[in-house]
């Protein structure tokens, strides 16, 4: 039987000029549409839900609107910027980390940003093939930790889930499950009980990476997840894509870290944009981050101040901006 938010996801909105019809957008925003982007549209109600009509400035707009500004070839921006196919190990498994290995659990998620930074990566014979993955966590007991990303996991069904975490469980050098997710953002929906049981039933210790980029997406029923996945003794945290004309205003990433901790979530990465091809209009330069950064510190106790990153390819970890 298809659940509630299952039935959501088959009600997204699809196709870029039924997304400007029903937004009610002017005729200038129209006209700077692509009519057939590369990388489609993607859209769900809830999400949708939250968009000002009329608004070409809203901030949830501009992250999944498809411009024609996405065919535009930019220097320096590539279909690969953090280096992930340099990094598959295997069949759906990236390993760039010392102790910790990413899962690549599906090449679905339940929204396309527009600054995706795998909206060009070959899904197609590089999600979890399940022997392969074993063998190699197995033989690795290096590994403590592993981060189950996409697309989005949380797409997957929760008997799906259920059942890669006991098989997780059955290596026992592995200790923590990370889970990254936009899900609890763009379809609270999906945080059912079922879900709540099968992460808070695993022997593992799992960590919840949720995907909030501006205060408007989180409203009460986002709000009330998040408190849920908490309750339920989840840690939950924050990870933020500093996007121009979304979220590059001190003020609006201040009350993003307050409305988070409001719901016991910590903010935990602000990452300036990983230069994929397509998303150059939303580049911010460092300078202007590291200002905002600070600007942050002034005015926000230093649990609330996400930590300023950039993702570089073949380096051991995320690199801090300072």
């Amino acid at each position: 039987m298809t659940s509630d938010w299952q039935q959501l996801l088959k009600q997204s909105i699809r196709n870029p000029q039924q997304l400007a019809q029903i937004l009610e957008l002017p005729q200038s925003v129209i006209d700077q549409i692509a009519q057939q982007p590369k990388f489609p549209v993607y859209v769900p109600p809830p999400y949708l839900n939250k968009i000002a009509k009329g608004d070409p400035s809203d901030p949830l707009l501009r992250q999944v609107l498809a411009l024609k500004q996405e065919q535009i070839e930019v220097a320096q921006f590539t279909d690969d910027p953090v280096g992930d196919n340099a990094a598959l190990k295997t069949q759906g498994v990236l390993h760039k980390y010392r102790g910790r290995v990413l899962l690549l659990a599906t090449g679905a998620c339940a929204i396309h940003c527009r600054y995706c930074f795998r909206q060009h990566f070959e899904y197609k014979g590089n999600t979890l093939a399940d022997t392969e993955v074993i063998q190699y966590l197995a033989s690795d007991t290096n590994i403590h930790e592993i981060i189950l990303s996409g697309g989005d996991p949380l797409v997957l069904s929760d008997e799906r889930l259920a059942a890669f975490i006991q098989t997780i469980e059955q290596i026992k050098h592995i200790k923590r499950l990370r889970i990254h997710s936009r899900l609890p953002i763009v379809l609270p929906e999906r945080m059912t009980q079922t879900l709540l049981d099968c992460l808070t039933k695993a022997d593992l210790q799992v960590v919840l990476v949720i995907h909030a980029n501006h205060p408007n997406e989180i409203d009460e029923q986002v709000g009330e997840a998040l408190q849920n996945l908490v309750k339920n003794g989840i840690s939950v945290l924050n990870q933020t894509v500093l996007l121009k004309q979304v979220n590059d205003a001190a003020d609006t990433l201040i009350q993003l870290s307050e409305t988070l901790f409001k719901y016991q979530v910590l903010p935990y990465y602000l990452s300036v944009l990983d230069k994929v091809q397509g998303a150059a209009h939303f580049d911010v330069p460092e300078q202007q981050a590291i200002q905002l950064v600070n600007m942050l510190r002034e005015q926000l106790p230093g649990y609330l101040v996400p930590k300023l990153v950039r993702e570089v390819a073949g380096k051991p970890y995320k690199q801090p901006i300072y």
